[in-house]
């Protein structure tokens, strides 16, 4: 009978324990990766650090200042075209006579500028017409610091221009009116030197918009105008 009550009450066997709860594994490789980036990041913000820090004891010890380019004097002696034996009645052929004066102005009290070429490239209306070397390696020369030079440039001959019939009519208007806007611009190779340290070659260009009168024309009017010294703008 003792058999039999044990036998009627349910019996499940013994208790079954909860599962482990199994641990994360650790990524290794994900771990050397942001270190390494970490590491890469500050190493990239020190040498930033560093680069900044040097360029601003560089600037309060030389404390370098842009040169200043000036067009002094202008002269336009001939400016005139003609059209060419073609179909094409919008060819020209242009014949000018353009000199112009310059002055440098090297501001820096502890920098000196090597000029190696100065070439001068003119446009009329959009368009160039001439071109002429006022400085080349044979006639370079060290400009010290505060200091002022002179140079000087002649673009003479004729140029082959195609002009529509709006330029034609700004032409003869500039002709009537014995004067023309004249871009000249300036490409420029030079050197600094600091102390007995040279450094490299350095291309500037330099934009002057010039008013020039001209000072022979064919109607036999005085010439009224006079040309205004006019600063360039400069541009590294």
């Amino acid at each position: 009978m003792a058999d039999d009550k044990h036998l009627n009450g349910a019996y499940y066997g013994p208790s079954i324990p909860p599962p482990e709860q199994q641990r994360p594994r650790r990524h290794r490789g994900r771990n050397c990766c942001s270190c390494f980036f970490s590491f890469l990041w500050k190493a990239l913000l020190a040498i930033i650090l560093f680069l900044a820090l040097v360029f601003l004891i560089f600037y309060l010890i030389v404390q370098p200042r842009a040169f200043k380019f000036h067009v002094t004097d202008a002269k336009l002696t001939q400016f005139n075209y003609t059209t060419t034996n073609n179909n094409n009645s919008n060819n020209h052929l242009l014949r000018y006579n353009l000199v112009l004066n310059f002055t440098a102005r090297n501001p820096n009290k502890k920098l000196n500028i090597y000029y190696d070429e100065v070439e001068a490239v003119a446009f009329y209306d959009g368009i160039p017409f001439g071109s002429t070397d006022v400085i080349t390696w044979r006639n370079s020369f060290r400009q010290y610091k505060k200091s002022t030079d002179r140079m000087s440039g002649v673009l003479s001959g004729e140029h082959a221009v195609v002009l529509d019939r709006d330029q034609v009519v700004d032409f003869e208007r500039d002709m009537r009116d014995s004067v023309f806007d004249i871009d000249v611009k300036l490409h420029i190779r030079m050197r600094f030197r600091l102390g007995d340290s040279i450094g490299g070659t350095t291309k500037v260009k330099v934009k002057c918009e010039l008013e020039v009168p001209f000072s022979s024309n064919n109607h036999g009017k005085s010439v009224t105008h006079v040309f205004l010294p006019t600063e360039c703008d400069v541009n590294f």
